[in-house]
């Protein structure tokens, strides 16, 4: 599934989602605030060969989410976003897709099922959030 179909230009431009190694790589460069693979693998907090971690930064940039710039004979890698902006374009990619099928009411039925069972104040939350929304919404028509 492509991520970028259904992005507005300000949100993370990822062309898939992410598995776990790219989700270690992209927090370990995030926390960094840039890092070649060198650097990482020195640091020793990935287990993976200097060949995967190499693959994966660069996987990671051809999806638009680190930028990298030539230092010496390597790349030097760092995040184009931050970690809550690439969540919340996840989120909203998945949120889309099930508002996009044929079965929109029963997954928000399931959203509010799973909600509630989570913590009861989040459902009052979820309704505080939907009032404000509309309320919002009539204001921006009346203009």
């Amino acid at each position: 599934m492509d991520w970028a179909m259904t992005f507005a230009p300000s949100e993370p431009a990822a062309k898939g989602h992410l598995g776990p190694l790219e989700r270690q790589v992209l927090e370990a460069v995030w926390k960094r605030g840039s890092a070649t693979v060198r650097e990482l693998v020195r640091e020793g907090k990935l287990w993976q060969t200097y060949p995967t971690i190499m693959t994966t930064m660069n996987r990671l940039f051809r999806k638009g989410l680190f930028d990298r710039a030539t230092e010496g004979r390597a790349f030097r890698y760092s995040c184009r976003y931050s970690l809550e902006e690439i969540d919340r374009a996840a989120t909203l990619q998945g949120v889309r897709q099930l508002l996009g099928s044929q079965n929109a009411s029963l997954h928000l039925s399931f959203l509010v099922q799973a909600v509630s069972a989570q913590d009861s104040r989040l459902l009052d939350e979820l309704q505080e959030l939907v009032e404000r929304h509309r309320a919002s919404s009539k204001t921006g028509e009346q203009k």
